[in-house]
């Protein structure tokens, strides 16, 4: 064969497998969670994806996204939002819909959180915890015994961050069922808190002031997200909890709008959806696998799916918050909470 067709051939070669190569980028909230992500999934790209992920870290959530796009400068091609402002950023105007087509591995996403611009990634859940050696063989069972300060007197803790959940932690509490919490009452929820008002001796900021509580057993009783209580037993803290009507929150893969790589970012979507490598989520961050295939495939023991908020089973005992509702009131409901929570 003729050594310059050979030599031609070779770099057209070369030349086609590095435009195979294709860049995607990939943004989340950094720290242990995004290097979690990194080491259960992106780290385990198949070969014939031929991408290669690239990180970033959004600092100010939503808002880098806003501001991207209105500057028409997204370098971002597929971002993970916290559950309400997907249907926010989507309202916005902020994301693209997505290609289900492209994503066979969203089939295992339970179906209510596959929305036309998100998909649910994973989930964190606000549980009550208590103080094992405060309330020994009659702990509190139920949002109910949170408030109810006669038969469980002690201090308690909340979440300072926002009026989601805790609304509905207060309903529920005041004998609403988790299955008619929506559309909130949001004057009855904030009457049942500010009944309760004077017990509350912290509102915590955030989720390493909520470990350190109980890690110093401040307080009795405490809302608190399951993977932070978690730490907190795991030094040593005595203290149980119940996911009995604990409130998830979903995290969302959204593409942002005039994405560099829209092809690539839904190609990305389906790789993080994958059961296989979404079961072992848990073995580098606290959070479990949302594709309920990971479970019903046996990619994930019985043994500790018991002990993951996502696990099917789980599922069945908790309030999964409502993205939408919350989208479109956020700012009545932060205002109402505010005036009670803040005086």
């Amino acid at each position: 064969m003729n050594r310059k067709y050979i030599l031609a051939t070779s770099v057209a070669l070369v030349a086609g497998m590095a435009a195979a190569e294709e860049t995607v980028s990939y943004a989340s909230y950094g720290g242990a969670y995004q290097e979690g992500v990194r080491k259960a999934i992106l780290d385990h790209l198949p070969e014939d994806h031929g991408m290669t992920v690239v990180d970033y870290v959004l600092a100010g959530g939503i808002r880098d996204i806003r501001s991207k796009v209105r500057a028409n400068a997204v370098d971002i091609d597929v971002a993970e939002l916290y559950g309400g402002l997907c249907d926010l950023a989507a309202k916005e105007g902020l994301i693209e819909e997505l290609d289900y087509s492209q994503i066979p591995n969203a089939s295992g996403i339970p179906e209510h959180l596959r929305n036309t611009h998100w998909v649910g990634f994973t989930a964190y859940s606000t549980v009550l915890a208590y103080n094992t050696d405060v309330y020994g063989d009659n702990p509190p069972k139920n949002w109910a015994d949170f408030f109810d300060t006669e038969n469980f007197p002690g201090l308690r803790a909340i979440s300072a961050q926002s009026p989601a959940t805790n609304m509905e932690i207060a309903l529920m509490a005041d004998g609403v069922d988790k299955a008619d919490v929506y559309p909130v009452d949001m004057d009855r929820a904030m009457g049942k808190w500010q009944e309760l008002l004077p017990d509350i001796a912290v509102m915590w900021s955030s989720g390493a002031q909520a470990t350190q509580l109980a890690t110093s057993e401040e307080v009795d009783m405490i809302a608190i997200w399951a993977a932070r209580i978690d730490a907190a037993i795991d030094e040593g803290a005595p203290y149980a909890y119940t996911l009995q009507d604990a409130v998830m929150d979903v995290e969302c893969l959204v593409v942002p709008k005039n994405s560099p790589n829209p092809e690539g970012a839904m190609k990305l979507i389906n790789h993080l959806l994958d059961p296989e490598y979404q079961a072992r989520l848990p073995e580098f961050i606290p959070y479990g696998p949302m594709n309920q295939d990971a479970f019903e495939q046996g990619l994930v023991s019985p043994e500790d799916a018991a002990n993951i908020v996502t696990s099917s089973e789980n599922l069945e005992k908790q309030l999964i918050t409502d993205m939408p509702w919350w989208a479109d009131h956020q700012t009545e409901a932060q205002t109402k909470w505010d005036s009670i929570m803040l005086q």
